[in-house]
């Protein structure tokens, strides 16, 4: 599948070679390809895993279609001795190599950065891990709910199952990570343009998780510092007491104060939908007082601090006044004040919501064997349709001998390779 050459595309006339499973690598590769580059996914011989997870015809399923469009699909036994020359002709003619394979298995089989470099100067090879490439962990095999809570995200989110903490349904780190690999593989790309030299990007989970939390983790050495170390000192002491996790996130502080917490940055029931309000700042806060019919006598205090008792009450009171009237209500009363307020939707809602209809946040496309999809448009807009929405892979195997050819392999070698169980055609 080669999309006709557009100039007003950044990645226009940029070959990608994608050797990436789930979500990291393969997500990047999507990006990649919706600004006009042409990506080539090295799929196992029974294909990426995410063809499996609820097929709706064979092969071809929500989550490979959300995180693989617009690529070209190779099968190809990479660890077979036969699969090195087509992986070294892919590569020769190839601007950037995509990679999320689990810790070792590049060094293996010789695709890692530093070997790559030496053989090909001018391509820029992007690496996920799961924990960094160096230290203790970086050996160890890691996914998304397990990296959420290494990385303090799980905790922060606060979503508890049962008592326990849970990461959710959506795999944000993994989203995150593939956003800052094509943030890397784009600066790396300009770079080149000047030095004529590529190069390595390396992204992890688990930095990826760690930056989502990143107001939780600027730290005053002078200030918070001191009061990190008496609070860690009581949490290893509640856990040694065999303290229930609630017990001990209690202890953990908050970027968020009280008057945050408990009025001015949270949801809150009405008499039929919740609601979320964020009143960030000092007027903002006077707005959404000045609209429920309310007065905060702590307001100009410093956030409030030494006030809980108060604050308490006021929580109450506040949550009193939004619950007798529905939704809709408050939303046109606080947009009219100026106050950011929403209701709180399921993700379902949104395939009919006027707002990302308006904004052409979806795109219907078809496909060939699985029929007609809604999904996603490109998350960033380019004037000129520098990022455009693109159609699904073609059916799984079926490009095999069309790739190959491209490869300069004949027909014979092609069917060799076959026959040898190095790829496979589509039957």
């Amino acid at each position: 599948m080669i999309v006709p050459m557009n100039p007003n595309q950044p990645f226009d006339g940029i070959r990608v070679v994608e050797f990436g499973q789930f979500v990291s690598a393969p997500f990047c590769g999507q990006l990649l390809a919706e600004g006009g580059a042409e990506v080539t996914k090295v799929e196992p011989l029974g294909g990426d895993p995410t063809r499996q997870l609820r097929q709706i015809t064979p092969g071809e399923t929500r989550l490979f279609l959300s995180r693989n469009r617009g690529k070209r699909s190779l099968p190809l036994a990479i660890r077979h001795p036969d699969a090195r020359v087509v992986i070294d002709r892919l590569l020769g003619r190839a601007d950037v190599a995509l990679m999320n394979f689990r810790p070792g298995l590049a060094e293996q089989l010789g695709l890692d950065a530093p070997t790559l470099a030496r053989r090909f100067e001018r391509l820029i090879v992007g690496s996920v891990t799961g924990f960094g490439a160096r230290g203790p962990e970086a050996p160890y095999a890691a996914m998304d709910p397990v990296v959420q809570a290494r990385s303090g995200l799980m905790a922060v989110n606060g979503r508890l199952q049962d008592g326990r903490p849970t990461s959710g349904d959506p795999v944000v780190a993994d989203y995150m990570c593939a956003m800052t690999l094509a943030f890397g593989v784009s600066a790396a790309l300009l770079r080149r343009e000047r030095t004529g030299v590529g190069g390595s990007v390396d992204v992890s989970l688990m930095q990826a998780a760690m930056t989502l939390a990143n107001n939780q983790l600027v730290r005053s050495e002078t200030e918070d510092a001191p009061r990190h170390e008496r609070i860690l000192a009581e949490l290893s002491r509640l856990r040694r007491d065999g303290a229930g996790y609630a017990e001990q996130a209690a202890t953990m502080t908050s970027a968020r104060t009280a008057p945050m917490l408990k009025i001015y940055l949270r949801t809150y029931g009405t008499a039929d939908a919740p609601i979320s309000i964020a009143c960030g700042s000092h007027s903002l806060r006077l707005k959404f007082l000045d609209a429920l019919g309310v007065d905060d006598p702590l307001l100009d205090q410093p956030e409030g601090e030494g006030h809980q008792d108060h604050y308490d009450r006021f929580q109450g009171d506040v949550e009193a006044i939004i619950r007798a009237k529905p939704a809709e209500h408050w939303i046109a009363l606080l947009n009219e004040a100026g106050v950011p307020v929403s209701p709180v939707k399921f993700p379902m809602e949104l395939f009919e919501d006027e707002q990302a209809a308006a904004n052409g946040m979806f795109h219907r496309l078809h496909h060939p064997e699985a029929g007609d999809f809604t999904v996603l448009s490109p998350p960033a807009s380019l004037d000129g349709d520098g990022f455009r929405s693109r159609e699904p892979a073609a059916p799984f195997a079926s490009e095999t001998r069309s790739i190959l050819r491209e490869l300069e392999f004949t027909d014979a070698e092609i069917d060799t390779l076959v026959g040898t169980g190095v790829t496979r055609t589509r039957t």
